[in-house]
C-alpha cells in the first residue's frame, strides 16, 4: 500500500556517510510510490568513473562543482516529487543547500558515531575513509557538519534498528512536518 504525502516538491536525503541515506531513501520512494535518485550514481554515469576515481583523478573541489550541477539537473527533471539520496558533502556546500532548502523538503538522517564507523568500516566506496582512521575521520565530519546538517527541515535520528522502523520514523517525521506547516 502507497504512503499519501501531500508535497509537491522532491524529499532530498542528506547525512554523513553511513547514517542510512540511500537505503532509507530508496525504501521511502517506494513507500510512497515515487522515483528515487542516488545523486552519487547519477555524477558516476556523467563522469564515466567512480566516485573515489573522481576524488582521486581531479580532487574534491572538481566533485563538488560536478555535484552541484548533477543536483541542479535533478531537480529540474520531472517527475518534481521524486526521494534524492546526496553524498555526505552536498549539503555542506552552501550553492547546493541553498538549492535544497528552497526547492524540496530536507531530511538529515542522523546517527551517533558508532552506528557510522559499523556501516562504513571495510567498504572501500568512500574516498574520505580509504586507508585512514575512520573513526577520527568521521569524529571530525561530525564536529564539522552536524551544525550544518542542523539547517535540514527535519531530523530523525536513526539507531542500529531496522530499515522499516527508521522508514516508519521518516515517514512520521514528513508527516508531522506536512501538518505543522498547514497549520501555520
Amino acid at each position: 500500500m502507497k504512503e499519501k504525502v501531500n508535497l509537491d516538491r522532491p524529499i532530498v536525503m542528506v547525512g554523513l556517510m553511513g547514517a542510512g541515506k540511500t537505503s532509507v531513501g530508496r525504501a521511502l520512494a517506494r513507500r510512497l510510490g515515487i522515483p528515487f535518485v542516488d545523486s552519487d550514481k547519477e555524477i558516476e554515469a556523467a563522469a564515466g568513473c567512480s566516485v573515489v576515481d573522481i576524488f582521486s583523478l581531479y580532487g574534491e573541489d572538481e566533485f563538488r562543482r560536478a555535484e552541484q550541477r548533477i543536483i541542479s539537473r535533478i531537480f529540474d527533471t520531472p517527475p518534481s516529487l521524486k526521494v534524492i539520496s546526496t553524498g555526505e558533502g552536498a549539503f555542506i556546500t552552501p550553492a547546493v543547500r541553498e538549492m535544497v532548502l528552497k526547492r524540496a523538503l530536507s531530511v538529515w538522517l542522523k546517527a551517533d558515531l558508532d552506528l557510522l564507523v559499523k556501516r562504513t568500516n571495510f567498504r572501500d566506496t568512500r574516498p574520505q575513509l580509504l586507508h585512514t582512521d575512520s573513526r577520527k575521520i568521521l569524529g571530525q565530519l561530525i564536529e564539522e557538519r552536524y551544525n550544518i546538517y542542523a539547517e535540514a527541515d527535519i531530523t530523525v535520528e536513526t539507531k542500529d534498528e531496522s530499515l522499516r522502523k527508521t522508514l516508519d520514523k521518516v515517514v512520521a517525521a514528513i508527516k508531522t512536518y506536512e501538518k505543522d506547516k498547514k497549520n501555520g
